[in-house]
């Protein structure tokens, strides 16, 4: 431990010092009640006692135009910062966003500044900084991620103005700069058949029985996102039973669905989406596969009632298998479901794009952002003054015995449902 073996007071409040383990003199003054000790990086007594004087001149004036602090290291000052946003989300506050901002700072902010002191972080770095990002990329971010990058290291730089460990005068510009949002990676109808088909495969093929049941919750799991437009990820993986309800008449149905937990929630509230008659099956197979579900349980679960993240595997290893995985536009992933879907509903013109986007939980302007290419189809009539009668899909007529029996049974169906719904709080 080292000890002062030597001291020469300056004034009452400046004095310069000797340690026992370093041949430097060192300076200690006090001001507005404070002490601060720093190196003066001399050897010779008179030297440091001319370095202490300009010391203690320079914190006067910084002091006297509000730029004294106490710097701190980057990574110190990150943690700081992650453990607010930490404390936020665990208390049903904060933003979605704040685990993407997080996830940023971990991965690329603290591994590049690290031990540097937040303060000497200035233009240079930064672009430093954006140099070795886009290293690490292999390409030029998005400006959308670069976006959340800023977002989360102006995080820190708040964290440390608000402690007085750095001035808003020396928070540095950040680059906003990258790839302006492109077209999103969706699927044709054709397209998504192959997939669907491949996992069908896939499950008839596994050799443990868990795998089997991960690509059976796969399929349900895709028929969902893709007919309704929730996002795959916290939407999905939040939703239960509960969430679940339908208005039905005589022989048909409408699903909706109550989406309580995700992207948009905290600001737009709980919302309702209205299902396609087409989730009718996977509704079917789920209650079939759960006959003992409960409100609060999982909507997407295993047999054991277990929750699974292997789903987004599984859909790449069928992606790869068929060669979809890669596309004009960039990877296909599940949320590729969710762009699928924004896509066909565009195409068809039924829908206009703000009934759209409130069922989707965004906002107009994305959609006509990510999906300008679709626009001019939904108007192909009015554009080209030309209305191309589209043919039916052919299809075997039933017989008036056959539809009356489909009728009769769908209408004893959802009578059921209805009454289990009464009786356990979902359907």
């Amino acid at each position: 431990m080292s000890k002062q073996i030597e001291r020469h007071n300056i004034t009452d409040k400046l004095y310069v010092y000797l340690q026992s383990n370093s041949k430097y003199w060192y300076c200690r003054f006090a001001l507005y009640g404070k002490w601060y000790a720093k190196a003066t990086k001399k050897t010779e007594l008179n030297d440091a006692i001319a370095m202490a004087h300009r010391i203690f001149m320079d914190y006067e004036i910084r002091a006297e135009t509000n730029t004294l602090i106490d710097s701190k290291r980057f990574k110190d000052v990150a943690e700081k910062a992650i453990d607010q946003m930490q404390s936020e989300l665990l208390h049903g506050g904060g933003k979605v966003i704040y685990k993407d901002y997080i996830g940023a700072l971990r991965k690329y902010h603290i591994p590049f500044f690290d031990r540097m002191f937040i303060t000497s972080i200035d233009q240079e770095k930064i672009r430093e900084f954006d140099k070795w990002r886009i290293e690490q990329f292999k390409r030029i971010p998005a400006k959308s991620t670069i976006q959340t990058h800023n977002a989360a290291v102006q995080m820190v730089f708040k964290e440390a103005i608000v402690r007085k460990w750095m001035v808003p005068m020396q928070v540095p510009v950040l680059n906003s700069e990258g790839i302006s949002s492109q077209r999103r990676a969706a699927f044709s109808k054709g397209e998504y058949e192959q997939v669907f088909d491949a996992i069908i495969k896939l499950e008839q093929n596994s050799r443990k029985e868990k795998t089997r049941q991960i690509r059976e919750l796969l399929l349900d799991y895709m028929e969902f996102a893709v007919h309704t437009g929730i996002r795959p990820g916290t939407e999905m993986e939040g939703l239960t039973w509960a969430d679940i309800n339908m208005e039905a008449d005589e022989h048909n149905v409408v699903f909706y669905v109550t989406v309580t937990k995700g992207k948009t929630t905290k600001y737009t509230g709980t919302r309702e989406i209205v299902c396609r008659d087409e989730v009718f099956s996977c509704i079917d197979g789920l209650r079939e596969r759960f006959p003992n579900r409960k409100p609060s349980d999982k909507l997407f679960r295993l047999a054991d009632g277990t929750t699974t993240n292997e789903l987004g595997k599984a859909f790449d290893k069928a992606l790869q298998e068929i060669g979809l995985k890669k596309s004009p536009h960039g990877v296909r992933t599940l949320y590729s479901l969710r762009h699928s879907y924004i896509t066909w509903q565009l195409m068809s013109g039924e829908v206009s794009m703000e009934i759209l986007a409130k069922q989707c939980g965004t906002s107009l302007q994305m959609i006509e952002q990510h999906y300008s290419h679709v626009i001019p189809k939904m108007f192909t009539r009015e554009l080209s003054g030309v209305e191309i009668q589209k043919a039916a899909p052919k299809k075997k007529p039933l017989s008036t015995g056959v539809l009356a029996k489909n009728q009769a049974r769908l209408t004893k169906q959802f009578k059921e449902w209805s009454l289990e719904y009464k009786r356990r709080g979902c359907i």
